[in-house]
Order: structure tokens, then sequence, then C-alpha cells
């Protein structure tokens, strides 16, 4: 069976993914599906630097905008919507191009990671997130490093969900997580796809994310956020625990300055740029884009519409 198109644009955040993306998907006929986790969240669009209609300049655009704060997306719904939108792309006969920097979300759609559910006994996942209300989340992953080190390695302290992942499947499989995301790792792509990571100097991908975040703060995510609260969203929710959004609801309650949370916020986005381009570097068949190499955008576009017929993909 011959495999179907599928191109990759990704790399850390504030690289310069959107303009170079619709430029991409006018050059070969294609559609967008983002594989950003906040993205897909509606009433979050400063915070997630998300693109606007304008920016989409008429090129369609899915997993933007499509669930409310308290509903839950994870990978296993990103991929399950991702494959829908792919088939949708297909029948029009067009590209389907996976834009963002979510690495976890493309590898899952990359290689068709079997993400099947061991048992529908949740009690463990239960106790689990107790241990994590009473002691935190440090605390499991701690438990996590002893019995896993490769998952403690890949999962930020911070993140429960994973984390708690991780133990569970040890405690059904008797086998680490790491072990089975390796293995799922090993297969065999069922696309014929072009895997591209877009990044530039160090100095200068953290200038662009403080720049970033000052044009946020003065476009309005104070009041972006304001208003999330103020519909009812708190920040025990996934979608509220997202860069920009539990900074500034520190600030809006009390719990440090402005100034604070800005300073917060920028470091803790460059560390994200850090871990993504980490990630980014361990993935297989990878076309890295150093923007420092070209002169232009045109330049770049035209060096990854090569690649693209070197991949017999256009």
């Amino acid at each position: 069976m011959d495999k179907k198109p599928l191109i990759i644009l990704t790399g850390p955040t504030s690289v310069g993914k959107t303009s170079l993306s619709i430029h991409l998907a006018r050059a070969v006929n294609g559609e967008i599906i983002s594989a950003d986790s906040m993205q897909v969240y509606k009433y979050m669009d400063i915070g997630t630097a998300k693109i606007t209609q304008e920016e989409m300049g008429g090129i369609p655009h899915y997993l933007i905008s499509e669930f409310n704060p308290d509903e839950e997306f994870n990978v296993v719904k990103f991929q399950k919507y991702a494959k829908k939108y792919i088939d949708l792309i297909y029948k029009k006969n067009k590209i389907p191009i996976l834009v963002g920097g979510t690495g976890f979300y493309i590898q899952a759609l990359l290689y068709d990671i079997d993400f099947e559910e061991h048992t529908s006994d949740t009690s463990y996942r239960e106790e689990l997130t107790q241990l994590a209300k009473s002691k935190g989340s440090l605390y499991l992953h701690e438990m996590l490093a002893n019995l896993d080190p490769n998952s403690a390695k890949a999962i930020h302290p911070n993140n429960v969900k994973r984390i708690i992942r991780a133990l569970e499947y040890i405690k059904q499989t008797g086998e680490p997580i790491s072990a089975h995301n390796e293995a799922q790792r090993m297969k065999e792509s069922p696309y014929q796809y072009r895997y591209f990571v877009l990044t530039k100097d160090r100095t200068k991908l953290y200038e662009a994310i403080n720049q970033r975040v000052d044009i946020m703060i003065e476009k309005g995510l104070v009041n972006e956020v304001r208003q999330l609260l103020d519909m009812g969203y708190n920040k025990e929710m996934v979608s509220m625990q997202g860069l920009g959004y539990k900074e500034l609801i520190d600030y809006l309650e009390d719990n440090c300055s402005l100034d604070e949370a800005i300073y917060r916020l920028k470091r803790d986005t460059r560390h994200y740029a850090k871990r993504q381009l980490t990630w980014f570097k361990r993935e297989k068949d990878v076309t890295w884009v150093n923007k420092d190499e070209f002169s232009s955008e045109d330049e770049i576009l035209d060096f990854m519409l090569q690649k693209l017929k070197e991949s017999a993909i256009i």
C-alpha cells in the first residue's frame, strides 16, 4: 500500500513557525493541523500566541480553538482528532501539514503510537492523585525516578498527569513506560513524511521569547487571564496550568507582583524551549532548518520544497 504524504513543521516556541507554515501550505496545496497542546482551547488566544484569522490567509486550520478550557484534552484525543482531520484533508486531495511545538503529540501521530488502557481499574490512579495532593508532585516524580529513571528525565516534575500515567503503567504491566514508548518509536510510520525542525541561535531564540512575552502583556494577557477566571475557569484545570496562565493567576491572586510574574513567565518559557529542543534532538529522520543559515523566509521555503521533492511528497 502506498503511504500517504504528511509534512511536519515544528521547533521551539517563538522560533517563527506560524508565518512559514502559511507560505508552505500555499506552496504545496496543504491544510494545517495544529500540534499545540494549548492552542486547542477557546478564549486562550494571547497567552498561546494563537494564529489569527488574518494570519491564516484563507488556509484551513484544525485543532485551533476547538475545546473549552475545562474540557480534557490529551495525547490520545489529539491522535484521534488529528487522524480524522488528516483523512478529511486527503479527501480534498490536499497535503496535511502538522504545525506546532508539542513533540509528544507529533510522535504519537507520526508512529501511530498505541495508548490502549490496560485495565479499567482506576484505584491506583486515585491513590496517586491523593498522594500528589498531600505530598506534592515532586514526591511522585521521585517515586518515578526510582522505578523508571528514563521516564522521570523526560517528564517535567510538575506534570502530575504524565507522572501518574507512567507509575500506573508500571503497576499494570510490570514494565517501564519508557521501554514501551521506545518500542513504539521504533515502529515504522504509516506516512510518507518529512519532519522539519526550525531552529535558530539560542541567544536570539531567548531574545525572541522575552520580546514575545512583552508583546503578550501589551496585547492584554492580564485581562485575558482575568476574563477566564471570571468565566469560572480555575488554576486546577490542565489548560490553566499552561505557560502564561499559571504565572498571571498568581499575580491576580496577589501571590506575587506583575514584574515577578513576567520574570517567571520569561524564564519558564526559555526552559520550555530548551526542553523542546532536547526532545527534537532525540527524534529520528529529522531535517533541521537553522534560520541563521538563510537570508530570507523565501530561501527557507525553497530549501524545504527541495527536500519535499526529494522525499517524493510533492
